[in-house]
């Protein structure tokens, strides 16, 4: 895999836009001052640099710990772990009582901008190096787009209104006051990077080192979601189409084959945050996913099932895995039921400690072998089936019900499942909330169709009306009062 083995420890907003640049990506010490005066003369330098610009995917505050909090948030699971002194700052989440101080919110709030900055170096420097092939600097310039959309998606869908920074500041106090820009606004920027990166990118699927990096159709599927996340339904119809029909890509027979280290990056990718085992080291900020332990079985097995023992958090709810229709292939790849067997041949017991029915996730599962938060198992983050199924929804809401009924079924029939008959947001979001369950979807697409706060799963967890916003992490605002405060925290 390309992606760089650095681990950048977090920092405040201001010091992720003022951004880094090094040749070495190979260190595990964070590196925040490094001058770009020197850098930035070949074409390997803009490589590297670009690589930056994924590195934070990985860590926490993105899919390393952070996002998948929001599955919590949502209704698809609870937090489960070691009892009441346990993974706090989830319980917060959970149960919606939430501080500023939380260091999960913050993190979601803080990494994203780490990214940013990294992708503002790129997109200012790369330009000006000559000692490179036009292809190669045209293709770095659509990556660092692509994520910067990334980046700004992923903030503006949580905490609603954020700074907008574009190019990299000259010093800390360029940034240490600036103002939050209304959402619309950061939505717009979304969608000119995309659009524009859709123009830099190669249409091909990459090979040998290159497999992972954003392409043509990793940035139109984003932009699709996009869309269908303003609501702006006949745009995301295109874009979605635009995917099936131009990126030859087409669904896994399989459907556990999107979550298979053999078969990751595969025919139904998309895009997938890169992992890979080897460190063998407690970070969140390593080569590998953590996601192995944090999910499985708490402490289960002798030999324990997951390596080090799993801490047992995100456990499916029981209403979710009730949920499941008679037949649904997809629930044997998700989920770990009483009585399921582990490749030893240990079985799943009837409970566990925070997890009552004993249920725990499978999709994410890297077995024994993965080493303590190490595992080599990709996070796939945009995948074909979910343009399918934003092309349903997208048709259904611009009154082609047949045309949406057609796509949608294209999901079922992969599942093992009739076809549907009906077309409506409850079936579309049903069909979402199966297909990409713990995926880090659904608090998303809960928020947007404005059923989050009066979910009938949340309303006893102490959801209140606004919490379809995350707060503003205290510690920036005591660096920047600029930043202000979302309402009701």
């Amino acid at each position: 895999m390309y992606l760089p083995k650095k681990a950048i420890g977090f920092s405040l907003l201001t010091l992720g836009l003022l951004g880094s640049c090094g040749k070495s990506y190979l260190e595990l010490q964070p590196r925040n001052a490094l001058s770009t005066d020197q850098f930035y003369q070949t074409q390997d330098d803009a490589i590297q640099a670009t690589n930056s610009t994924y590195a934070q995917l990985r860590g926490y505050g993105m899919y390393g710990e952070g996002l998948w909090s929001m599955d919590i948030m949502a209704d698809n699971s609870f937090v489960g772990g070691g009892g009441a002194a346990d993974g706090i700052e989830l319980q917060q989440l959970d149960t919606y009582t939430i501080p500023s101080s939380n260091p999960i919110t913050t993190v979601l709030f803080q990494r994203p901008f780490l990214g940013i900055g990294a992708c503002n170096q790129v997109l200012a420097n790369v330009p000006g190096i000559k000692n490179i092939d036009p292809a190669i600097q045209n293709r770095c310039l659509g990556e660092a787009e692509f994520m910067r959309a990334f980046y700004y998606f992923s903030l503006t869908r949580l905490f609603g209104d954020v700074p907008i920074v574009l190019t990299p500041p000259t010093s800390a106090g360029a940034v240490a006051n600036v103002s939050r820009d209304p959402s619309a606004m950061v939505y717009a920027q979304v969608e000119k990077d995309l659009l524009d990166a859709i123009t830099k990118l190669p249409a091909t699927n990459y090979t040998g080192d290159d497999v992972g990096r954003a392409n043509k159709w990793s940035a139109t599927a984003l932009l699709a979601k996009v869309y269908l996340t303003e609501g702006k339904m006949a745009e995301a119809a295109t874009q979605a189409q635009a995917v099936i029909s131009g990126s030859g890509k087409s669904l896994w027979p399989n459907y556990g084959d999107n979550f298979n280290l053999a078969t990751e990056n595969g025919q139904e990718s998309l895009f997938e945050v890169q992992y890979k085992s080897g460190l063998n080291q407690y970070t969140l900020d390593g080569p590998g996913s953590a996601i192995n332990e944090f999910w499985g079985a708490r402490f289960f097995g002798n030999p324990y099932v997951v390596s080090g023992g799993g801490y047992g958090f995100n456990i499916p709810e029981k209403e979710f895995v009730d949920g499941y229709e008679p037949g649904d292939l997809r629930k044997a790849v998700t989920l770990f039921v009483p009585g399921d067997k582990y490749p030893d041949g240990q079985v799943q017991p009837a409970s566990l400690q925070g997890d009552p029915n004993g249920y725990n996730v499978r999709k994410f599962y890297a077995g024994a072998a993965s080493t303590i938060w190490d595992s080599p198992l990709n996070v796939p983050v945009l995948r074909l089936a979910e343009m399918y199924l934003i092309l349903a929804e997208a048709d259904m809401n611009t009154g082609k019900m047949a045309d949406g009924l057609t796509a949608l079924n294209v999901v079922r029939k992969r599942a093992g499942l009739p076809n549907a008959t009906t077309l409506s947001i409850d079936v579309v979001l049903k069909e979402r909330r199966y297909e990409l369950a713990f995926e880090m979807d659904r608090w998303y697409d809960l928020k947007r169709t404005k059923t989050l706060v009066n979910n009938p799963n949340l309303i006893p967890k102490g959801i209140k009306p606004f919490n379809d916003l995350l707060p503003i992490p205290q510690v920036e605002r005591d660096v920047n009062p600029n930043l202000g405060q979302n309402p009701g925290y």
